[in-house]
Formats: structure tokens, C-alpha cells, sequence
């Protein structure tokens, strides 16, 4: 294929010796070297996927990288996001990434954007991009980095992870001036809110974020310099704990609908939800409550609150609750996300009087009580 960048200036003796291990390989050699260093290349997401992408881009020599986060670092992202250190926590995950790509890749320019990328301000955060990487870890951003590439006109590296799985594909839709299917081609719309879980809440093998990263830094490299056949129209599955790899094929649709609009759910009853500060008023006050846990039991293992009762979520949101001890029941997660379909789905059952914990137990930490140790 074509390279998607012009070649930059010659490189100087220096930069010759730096990248000499480049330059001896006829995919890339010094031309191909000069497109990387004058190419510009946004990541989504400083992550998981995110940290090995940028440190591997940065070191092959890409000129500029533009970096979309709002996190900030987590001790419990140290597990995985190798970019990012102890002393890192706390810090926006944008200003210790590029304070490490700086100590590793002076040469490589980092543009810091500290906000969240949505369908509003994708193109704006990734406009005058060669590429875009995604890495990004929820399915409204994955959605709007699609968008976003496809009205600008770039490819898309897109990767995905959970637990010990593992997907890595390259979308540019002929719309988008590619010749290849593109990323709602193959996920049309998505899924509802909290029927997917995430990371925080299913876990993810560390060092697979390692492998699937370099994975995507490979691809952009390809693009970049225009060296062997990417991975457009193709979808590579990665299973850890077989160590097995399969190709599947993604086919365009041959008349693609429009972006579909997302269902705009109507607001809970202001009865249906209890804010961390209601609740906790409620429990000192003496209030009968019964606590509905609708996590896995391994986000419980790591703690729950105290006399809370486990429900499996499947069951919940099926309308279905087990016997409980006389009280008002209140649904709770991590974030509300899951505790939240649950209450639909319980009232819509006829549990009229179950309402959930807003936030979730992450509000709860933050509001209530910060011993509380949430995945």
C-alpha cells in the first residue's frame, strides 16, 4: 500500500545512528524513516494499550504524537501501564506519559490533551493526524474515534482487551478514502450500558496489554511508512492462555446505514436512585435497607459493604431477586452503570420500591467511606 506520509527532512549522522536498525530493513530504510519522523500520530487513551503504543512509536522515531486521556493515574493501573510509575499516582495520565516519553524519545514531540474524547470533540483532538491509534477502554469512545477517522479521512489501529482476550484490527472505509470495511462494519451499534463489562470489573492479564500494544504499534509503523499488508479487513483474535492467534475477515456492508443515533434512556424516578450521602443517612439513621451487591464475586473478594447481599447481575436484570429480609433494596456496582439496568429491569419486573447507590461504590469511596477498596 501507499505510505500515508511524505518523507521529512534528510536525516542528520545522528539520527542515522539512532534508527540504523531501521534503516537496514527495506520496509522502512531512511525513507521511510523520514516519514515517521515527520509523521503526526494520535493515541486514545495512555493506558493499558496506550503505554506500549507510545512508547514504541516514540522510540521508532514518530515526529509528533498527540495524547487524548483524562485519566488520572490509579495504583491499580500500575499492573499493566508500564508508562506510568508510583511516583505517578494521582498525576494526569497525559503529563506522566509525556514526561516519560521525554526521559525515552526527546526527539518525539508530545501534544497533551487532558479531556475526554466524545463524538462533540473527536474531530477537533484528532484533526491533522496521519493515523489514529485507539486504545480506549469503553465503547462510547471507541464509537466516537471510529466517527471521528472516518470523517477526517484517516485509518484507524483499533485494539481491545479483556481478561485473557485480545482483538487487533486496522479500519478505513472506503468513505474515508481507505479501501477496507470500517469499525461499524463489524459492531454496528453499541451494546447497552453495563451489559459488556470493563476491565475494572472483569480484570485483564497484565503483560497481554504489552502484547497487543506492540501489536498496534506495529500496524501504525506499516501505514506509515506504507510497508506490508496491514491489518485492513482483517481481525486478529488473540487467545492468552491457549496462545492462540485466528484471522477473521470483516467484510464492508455493501450499503452501510447511517450512524445510528444512541437510545436516550428516559431519566430514573427520583426515588429510584439514593445518592452515597442519602444512603449513608439512611443506614445511620436506623432506615431498613437491604444491600444488593450485583458485582462478580471477585470484585467482592476486594471489598464490599458491610451485610450487603450478592445478586448475580444476570438474575437482576432478568427482574428476578431472591428472598430478602423485609427493607427498601437498594442495587449497587461499581459505578452504577450495572446497578442502574438492574432498577430498570426489577421496576419494569414490578419491584417498584428497588432503587440503586448513583456512582456506585466508586462514589461511595470517594463520599462515604475512602478505606473501601474498589477494583
Amino acid at each position: 500500500m501507499e505510505p500515508l506520509v511524505e518523507p521529512g527532512p534528510p536525516l542528520t549522522p545522528e539520527e542515522r545512528q539512532r534508527w540504523s536498525r531501521h534503516l537496514l530493513l527495506p520496509s522502512v530504510g531512511e525513507l521511510g524513516q523520514r516519514r515517521l519522523r515527520a509523521a503526526r500520530v494520535g493515541v486514545v487513551g495512555a493506558g493499558g494499550l496506550g503505554s506500549p503504543v507510545l512508547a514504541y512509536l516514540a522510540a521508532a522515531g514518530v515526529g509528533e504524537l498527540v495524547v487524548v486521556d483524562d485519566d488520572d493515574v490509579e495504583a491499580s493501573n500500575l499492573q499493566r501501564q508500564v508508562l506510568h510509575g508510583a511516583a505517578d499516582v494521582g498525576r494526569p495520565k497525559v503529563d506522566s506519559a509525556a514526561d516519560a516519553l521525554a526521559r525515552q524519545a526527546p526527539w518525539t514531540h508530545v501534544v497533551r490533551a487532558p479531556e475526554r474524547l466524545t463524538a462533540d470533540s473527536a474531530t477537533r483532538l484528532l484533526a491533522g493526524c496521519h493515523l489514529v491509534v485507539d486504545g480506549a477502554d469503553n465503547f462510547a469512545t471507541r464509537y466516537a474515534v471510529a466517527d471521528a477517522c472516518e470523517e477526517l479521512g484517516v485509518p484507524e489501529v483499533f485494539g481491545s482487551l479483556l481478561q485473557h482476550d485480545a482483538q487487533v484490527a486496522v479500519f478505513w472505509p472506503s468513505s474515508a478514502g481507505g479501501t477496507g470495511p470500517g469499525y461499524r462494519d463489524l459492531f454496528p451499534a453499541p451494546p447497552p450500558p453495563g451489559s459488556v463489562a470493563s476491565c475494572a470489573e472483569a480484570g485483564v492479564l497484565g503483560a497481554l496489554c504489552g502484547v497487543v500494544g506492540s501489536v498496534m504499534a506495529v500496524e501504525a509503523v506499516k501505514l506509515l511508512v506504507g510497508a506490508g499488508e496491514p491489518l485492513l479487513g482483517r481481525l486478529l483474535v488473540l487467545d492468552a492462555l491457549s496462545m492462540s492467534w485466528r484471522t477473521v475477515r470483516i467484510r464492508a456492508g455493501a450499503a452501510r446505514a447511517a450512524v445510528p443515533q444512541p437510545r436516550v434512556e428516559e431519566p430514573l424516578p427520583a426515588d429510584a436512585e439514593l445518592s452515597p450521602r442519602q444512603l449513608a443517612e439512611a443506614l445511620a439513621g436506623g432506615v431498613d435497607v437491604v444491600l444488593v451487591d450485583v458485582r462478580t464475586e471477585a470484585e467482592r473478594s476486594l471489598g464490599a459493604l458491610p451485610g450487603s447481599v450478592p445478586v448475580p447481575l444476570e438474575d437482576a436484570v432478568a427482574g428476578v431477586l431472591p428472598p430478602l429480609p423485609p427493607g427498601r433494596v437498594v442495587v449497587h456496582c461499581r459505578s452504577g452503570a450495572r446497578s442502574e439496568r438492574a432498577v430498570r429491569a426489577l421496576r419494569a419486573a414490578g419491584h417498584v420500591e428497588v432503587g440503586h447507590l448513583r456512582g456506585g461504590l466508586l462514589a461511595w469511596a470517594a463520599e462515604v467511606d475512602p478505606g473501601l477498596v474498589v477494583a
